[in-house]
């Protein structure tokens, strides 16, 4: 771990293997941080907020932009790293879980230097100040820029952060605490302790030196942190579930719509929150939309163009939700819960496509966080809206249209907090979060970096 400016083992001396899903076989071991350790990176970070709180922004800024220099430069490490610890593809892991954070970083560097941290309103100096103690909690589906989505902007506002990654994906993690130090971090400012969730993560959510605690992760876990942060009286911000609508409106290029939405939710082994697990087709096309999907997914073969899912019991969650589909009437179109042949280790799962779902059914309901497209089909555009807003989920979506207004329109009615127009790129600058049970805050550009902010007035 990472504590003070210094490596450590945890107080206990304890260490958690982190195992190569594609292979299972053990990578290394991290220490397996406890109650005493984040008691310890507390204290640090503590002690370290008065000199970071008061340095310039600009300041601020030049360290974030040496770990975006430093990130850059080490991106075949890093890249290399989140393939063995998650599974992923190297292109991908390249591509997305290293550039894409690597892009982040440098997005709060220069918020660290044009933030107006101070504004006049009437006869009010208003003062944007760090919140003060971040407790970071992260996932592992999207290690590193999950990290840098909460460590950058609390860095960028004057924050000092005890960051808990997932206990499968820590490597990068330290690869991470590495450059900040390497970038001329003060000791203290960032801490890493590395743990298993309800053991280090727990104690550093319910941390009475901690001021804000944000975390990515399931809906369960963020209501307890929610319900423990509210006793305390502690801000929160919480990325939790989704279980996204990709809706496919009469007129739009239902061929672009279908083959994007299925690598959206192929992406990352399907293991991404935001994506568009429910293809949404009207009634005149659907039969045709299956079709389609149907040839898209065959295209992904596991272990080439799709990795593993993180572990074991990931994989059996996710087979188990397939086999519940088919146990509620839903039609396999492709893949299913048996293990590809040809691949005797590894966590895979068969990319799989269900046709003929019924919007009630628990494989278009509940968060299956693997590669399992489900498509439903809608009447008209009220079913389609009334679909698409029908579960306790509002995190993203998408709207394809044959016009951009007749998709904005229908975008405007969604009860969630991004959509997709026709297939916009993501912007890294625009804010991340949810609607209803997908979380509270919002990530990346200067809203992410509200977030750790509080305000005072001065009147004169």
């Amino acid at each position: 771990m990472f504590v003070g400016g210094r490596w450590r083992p945890a107080a206990s001396g304890e260490r958690i293997d982190v195992v190569d899903p594609a292979t299972e076989q053990v990578l290394g071991q991290v220490a397996a941080g406890g109650a005493q350790d984040v008691d310890d990176a507390v204290a640090a970070a503590r002690a370290a907020l008065p000199g970071w709180a008061a340095t310039p922004p600009e300041r601020r800024a030049a360290v974030l932009a040496a770990a975006r220099d430093l990130m850059a430069a080490r991106r075949e490490e890093i890249a290399a790293t989140v393939s063995a610890e998650l599974g992923a593809p190297p292109a991908f892991a390249a591509a997305v879980h290293t550039d894409l954070p690597t892009a982040v970083m440098g997005s709060y560097a220069a918020l660290a230097a044009d933030h107006p941290f101070e504004e006049r309103i009437g006869n009010s100096r208003v003062l944007h100040e760090p919140v003060g103690v971040v407790g970071a909690i992260t996932p592992w589906n999207y290690p590193l820029h999950q990290i840098v989505a909460k460590v950058g902007p609390a860095l960028a506002a004057g924050c000092t952060v005890v960051l808990k990654p997932a206990e499968d994906t820590p490597l990068v993690a330290q690869l991470f605490a590495g450059i900040l130090a390497d970038a001329g971090l003060p000791e203290g400012v960032f801490n890493l302790v590395t743990g298993l969730g309800p053991v280090a993560g727990q104690a550093l959510a319910e941390h009475p030196g901690v001021d804000l605690v944000s975390f990515t992760g399931s809906t369960a876990v963020g209501r307890m942190i929610g319900a423990a942060a509210g006793g305390a009286v502690k801000r929160v911000a919480l990325e939790l579930g989704g279980k996204s609508a990709n809706v496919i409106l009469p007129g739009a290029d239902l061929a672009k719509a279908v083959n994007v939405g299925v690598a959206n939710v192929f992406a990352n082994s399907g293991q991404t929150c935001s994506a568009w697990t429910r293809m949404l087709v009207d009634d005149a096309r659907y039969d045709e939309a299956v079709e389609i999907a149907t040839a898209a997914a065959a295209k992904y073969r596991p272990g080439d163009r799709i990795g593993p899912v993180v572990n074991a019991k990931q994989r059996e969650r996710v087979r188990g939700y397939i086999r519940k589909g088919v146990e509620e009437g839903a039609r396999i179109a492709a893949g299913g819960p048996d293990a590809p042949e040809g691949l005797p280790a590894g966590y895979y799962v068969r990319p799989t496509v269900f046709a003929d779902v019924r919007p009630e059914m628990t494989v278009a309901q509940e968060e299956i966080f693997g590669p399992v497209v489900v498509l439903i089909r809608y009447q008209d555009e009220e079913d389609a809206l009334r679909i698409a807003n029908g579960t306790v989920y509002g995190l993203a979506g998408a709207v394809w249209a044959a016009d951009e207004d007749t998709a904005v329109a229908f975008a405007r009615r969604m009860d969630t907090g991004q959509v997709d127009i026709n297939g916009g790129r993501f912007n890294p600058l625009a804010p991340f979060g949810g609607y209803k049970q997908s979380g509270v805050g919002r990530e990346l550009g200067p809203h992410g970096l509200a977030e750790y902010l509080q305000t005072k007035s001065l009147q004169f």
